[in-house]
C-alpha cells in the first residue's frame, strides 16, 4: 500500500456529496482506509475528511481531478499526503514544560511534525529543556514599545522559515489583531483553564479561591478575541478540597501539556475542520 492522501472538506448540505465524492476516488482506482463526516443540521454545513490509498493513481492527477466536483459543491477543501511533515514553528516564554513535551514527541515520532525553529520572548538560558539541540532558537525580545518590530521579526520568520503551523507552548504574549489575521486557522494557543472560565493571572489560584472540584486546559486556534478563538481539544482533572494552589499548578501542567499536544496532533493530521467560531473535529 503506498501512504495514504488525506481529503479534508466542508460547504453547504445537499444530496448526493458522499456518492459523489467516493464515486470519483473509486473511479481513479482509489482505497478508502478511513472516512467520517458530520452534518450540522442548524447551519446547514457538511464536513467530511476521508482517509485513501491513491494506488497507481499520480497524486497530481487526482488533485486536479477533484478540482471541478469541489468547484460544483462549493467547497473548502484541502488534499494532503498523511506522512508529509507539516513545517511547525513553536512559541515559548519561560514555563517550558509544553515545548519540552512537543520536542519529545516528536522525536520520539508520535507526532510528525518538521519543527523550524522556537520563538522566545527570552534568552536561551531561560529555557531548561535539553531537547533543543539541532533546533534553531530564535530570541525576540519584547516591549510594549517594541512590539510592531518584534512583530514584523516574527512574520518575517514564519515566511523565512515557511512554517505552516504556529503553536503557542506557553507563550505569554499577546498576538497583536494584525498578526492574528495574518496566522488566522493556522496559530495554535494553550489557554491554562478550562474554557471559558478564570481569565487573567494565576487561574489555579482564582479556581483554588472559588472551590472548584474540576480544573482543566484548552487549546485553541487564536483569533483576535483574546481566548475565544475556536476551540480544539480540552481535558480536565478532578480535584478536592484538599488541593493547594501548588497542587492545581502542578496537575494543570499535566493537562496543559497532553491538551496541546493533542490539538496539535489532531491538527497536523487535518482532523480539524473550522465551522465560524466552533470546530468540527474528526477524532482517530
Amino acid at each position: 500500500m503506498s501512504q495514504p492522501l488525506i481529503l479534508a472538506l466542508s460547504c453547504a448540505d445537499r444530496p448526493g456529496i458522499v456518492a459523489r465524492v467516493t464515486g470519483y476516488l473509486a473511479q481513479c482506482g482509489c482505497n478508502i482506509v478511513e472516512a467520517q463526516q458530520f452534518d450540522d443540521l442548524l447551519e446547514n454545513k457538511f464536513f467530511m475528511r476521508v482517509a485513501f490509498d491513491p494506488g497507481t493513481t499520480d497524486r497530481e492527477e487526482i488533485r486536479e481531478g477533484f478540482g471541478p466536483i469541489a468547484l460544483e459543491y462549493g467547497m473548502a477543501w484541502t488534499m494532503l499526503r498523511r506522512d508529509r511533515a507539516r513545517r511547525v514553528l513553536l512559541m515559548v516564554s519561560k514555563f517550558d514544560h509544553c515545548l519540552a513535551d512537543l520536542l519529545y514527541r516528536q522525536r520520539i515520532g508520535e507526532i510528525n511534525m518538521d519543527i523550524v525553529g522556537v520563538v522566545s520572548n527570552h534568552p536561551r538560558e531561560a529555557v531548561t529543556t535539553h531537547l533543543l539541540d539541532g533546533i534553531p532558537f530564535h530570541h525576540l525580545p519584547i516591549t510594549k514599545e517594541t512590539k510592531p518590530e518584534q512583530e514584523a521579526k516574527l512574520r518575517a520568520l514564519v515566511e523565512e522559515t515557511r512554517a505552516e503551523v504556529v503553536v503557542l507552548a506557553r507563550y505569554m504574549q499577546v498576538l497583536s489583531d494584525d498578526m492574528t489575521r495574518y496566522l488566522s486557522g493556522r496559530c495554535i494557543n494553550i489557554h491554562h483553564s478550562f474554557l471559558p472560565g478564570f481569565k487573567g493571572a494565576k487561574p489555579y489560584h482564582q479556581a483554588h479561591a472559588r472551590g472548584v472540584k474540576m480544573i482543566g486546559a484548552t487549546a485553541h486556534y487564536v483569533t483576535a478575541d483574546l481566548d475565544e478563538g475556536p476551540i480544539i481539544h480540552q481535558d480536565v482533572e478532578a480535584v478536592t478540597h484538599a488541593a493547594t494552589p501548588e497542587d492545581m499548578v502542578r496537575k494543570g501542567r499535566d493537562i496543559e501539556r497532553r491538551v496541546l499536544a493533542e490539538a496539535v496532533r489532531l491538527h497536523l493530521e487535518e482532523r480539524v475542520l473550522l465551522n465560524g467560531s466552533r470546530t468540527v473535529v474528526f477524532k482517530g
